[in-house]
């Protein structure tokens, strides 16, 4: 067995200390408020489409200089990061997706988010809309994680495909749809202190699923990755239980071991006892590095009449100073090398990842 040791660093942190401290939260000024207006003002010139355009389009100076602080805090430090102050009331919607991509492109490249060529996504209630992002689930299986984050229920611990995801919040819900957040390496030292045995199959395989409403890909697609995966002194994670248990419906693929799933149930439970719960205002951005953070809600409950139905936008984005990843981890990542366009979606047309 591997001798494993604590992580240390700020990346390490309770709910309750991160809340203490505080230092988690950053906000925009006038100053900067008053930059972005003026970028948004110079791409509208340009013409175009709301997203797509180059970092270049969308000028900033002092706000780059806060927007590059925000990347190597998301690297080197909590890993999660909240921006507030931003007045989404003063914007109609193609102007606030035009200032979430322009803010995205000063932190990394954009990647497409699903097979059918999705680069921001909107996380939204759709279960009654006529058309969805996601695919019904056959009756007596797994319902896919997109269809689960395009309800109203709670989403459970996990990890996106992308060094960071973004989110920005256009409304809130009427109630509910609270933030949780958790800190991989406190969780990997919880686990070291109180079951170093269940940590250490967390460093070996699970089978996972690659779903077709998010791949594009047949039924069947299935590969084995460790939850937890160390390069560099540094530690990564890439989890999702419905993943796991979307899996184990495909033929041929080994059924976990009773200890195997004790060790899931521990880190759902650890994150849970450790996590942050931070509601989000309207004009918020949220910024984790997956590679640190496990990320979830709570169930919300929207009403439309009143103006109070969840909106949040979504970028997914491979950032330039992103940590090398162990071996074997490109089987999904696409690449291991620190600071690599990695991770996305694969288009079934072009075979490219990244939307800009």
């Amino acid at each position: 067995m591997t001798t494993r040791h604590p992580l240390a660093g700020r990346s390490a942190w309770t709910g309750s200390e991160l809340a203490e401290a505080g230092d988690w939260v950053r906000r925009f000024d006038d100053g900067h408020l008053g930059e972005i207006d003026a970028a948004l003002a110079g791409v509208k010139r340009l013409g175009g489409p709301a997203i797509g355009f180059a970092r270049e389009a969308f000028a900033l100076q002092r706000t780059a200089a806060l927007l590059a602080d925000v990347s190597e805090e998301l690297e080197n430090g909590r890993g999660a990061v909240r921006l507030r102050g931003l007045p989404v009331g003063r914007y109609g919607t193609d102007d606030l997706r035009r200032i979430f991509w322009g803010i995205g492109r000063h932190l990394g490249t954009a990647l497409f988010q699903n097979a059918r060529g999705e680069a921001m996504g909107e996380v939204r209630d759709e279960t009654k809309l006529a058309e969805k992002t996601f695919d019904a689930t056959e009756e007596g299986r797994v319902a896919s994680a997109r269809a689960r984050s395009r309800s109203t229920g709670p989403l459970r611990w996990h990890t996106d495909r992308c060094d960071v995801i973004a989110l920005l919040c256009v409304r809130n819900a009427m109630e509910g749809g609270v933030s949780k957040l958790a800190s991989i390496p406190a969780i990997h030292n919880t686990m070291l202190a109180r079951r170093p045995d269940l940590l250490e199959l967390l460093c070996q395989d699970y089978w996972r699923s690659r779903p077709a409403d998010e791949d594009g890909m047949p039924g069947g697609n299935v590969f084995a990755m460790p939850v937890f995966g160390f390069a560099d002194g540094k530690i990564t994670s890439q989890y999702s239980r419905t993943y796991v248990e979307q899996a184990q419906e495909v033929a041929g693929v080994p059924k976990l071991t009773a200890a195997q799933n004790e060790a899931l149930d521990m880190l759902a439970a650890v994150a849970e006892e450790q996590c942050l719960h931070s509601a989000f205002e309207d004009g918020d951005i949220q910024l984790l590095n997956n590679h640190l953070i496990y990320h979830g809600r709570t169930a919300y409950a929207d009403d439309a009449p009143s103006g109070r139905d969840r909106l949040l936008l979504r970028l997914w984005l491979a950032t330039p100073n992103s940590r090398r990843l162990p071996d074997g981890f490109e089987n999904l990542w696409g690449s291991t090398a620190a600071g690599a366009v990695r991770g996305g979606v694969v288009q079934p047309r072009g075979g490219t990842r990244i939307a800009a």
